[in-house]
């Protein structure tokens, strides 16, 4: 039986998606978020793949491409976007999964870094 709190999208996302529901384990903060995160991440759901394919290849040019703090804010909004994904996947990951993530988003963070230092 679904709480009454759970909106149709919310329930929906979290059923979808193997979700950890906030009553079951989840506290604080996690929770919080992952009540949050559940509208947009059913609304990215509903989106045709190759839409979240181009963005992040734009993200990702812009943050290679653009010189600066034009450079640096595309890779730091891809970096936001990983970081999200990865903190509400993070109980799921194994150790290769988790070790791939912060791999990925340290990178990203030296290149926005570089960006702003202007070695890139």
């Amino acid at each position: 039986m679904r709480p009454s709190s759970q909106s149709g999208a919310t329930g929906r996302a979290r059923r979808r998606f193997g979700g950890v529901r906030s009553g079951s384990g989840s506290s604080g903060i996690r929770a919080t978020v992952e009540r949050l995160s559940a509208t947009p991440v059913a609304f990215l759901h509903r989106l045709p793949r190759w839409v979240l394919l181009v963005a992040v290849f734009v993200l990702l040019a812009v943050g290679m491409v653009g010189t600066g703090w034009v450079g640096a804010a595309g890779l730091l909004v891809l970096l936001a976007v990983l970081a999200w994904f990865a903190y509400l996947n993070w109980p799921v990951l194994d150790g290769s999964g988790r070790a791939l993530r912060i791999a990925a988003m340290v990178l990203l963070a030296a290149f926005a870094a570089g960006h702003v230092i202007g070695r890139f």
